[in-house]
């Protein structure tokens, strides 16, 4: 694993990352068997209405097979491979994420570039206590996955004091 990745005793990196709560791989395991479960019952109506129309659907088969070899994948293996990969840093003027499978993507907010904050969670992390932090920016939304709701709430309520910080300092001068 990259140096940017490794968490030392404080359970930091070197450049301060934070990686996320180990809660977080339990999330997407059950997320990702629920998209498995309803993309079998789809396809296994396909192939049920496909005999009933005058014939066996192989296809139909075949894609089912893929589907739970890439779910089976997907639920013990990726969420290792997330968490391991994923870090963010909250510093005084800017938002760092460092995040990816295969591909790690390195997102960078400016804070005084930040419009809304937003704290979200869907009923599968709300039943484990996570939850995500929404920055909207002219140029899109950035967000931090998977944090505790108490360190999600801490953060969105940093970050909005610092915007109205920023906003206020621009109006005095």
């Amino acid at each position: 694993m990259a140096s940017e990745f490794k968490v030392n005793e404080d359970g930091l990196t070197r450049e301060g990352y934070k990686p996320l709560h180990p809660k977080m791989k339990k999330v997407m395991r059950v997320t990702t068997l629920i998209y498995l479960i309803v993309s079998v019952i789809i396809l296994a109506l396909v192939q049920i209405f496909s005999v009933n129309l005058g014939g066996f659907y192989w296809p139909s088969l075949i894609i089912i097979l893929f589907i739970i070899v890439y779910y089976i994948v997907s639920i013990l293996i990726i969420p290792i491979i997330y968490y391991a990969r994923y870090r963010y840093n909250v510093g005084n003027d800017r938002i760092d994420v460092l995040r990816g499978v295969f591909i790690i993507r390195h997102i960078i907010v400016p804070i005084e570039r930040i419009h809304q904050v937003e704290v979200t969670r869907g009923p599968i992390k709300n039943i484990f206590g996570l939850a995500n932090v929404s920055m909207t920016t002219a140029g899109g939304i950035a967000s931090i996955e998977y944090l505790e709701l108490s360190e999600a709430e801490k953060i969105a309520d940093m970050l909005n004091d610092r915007v109205v910080s920023i906003l206020k300092e621009r109006e005095t001068n």
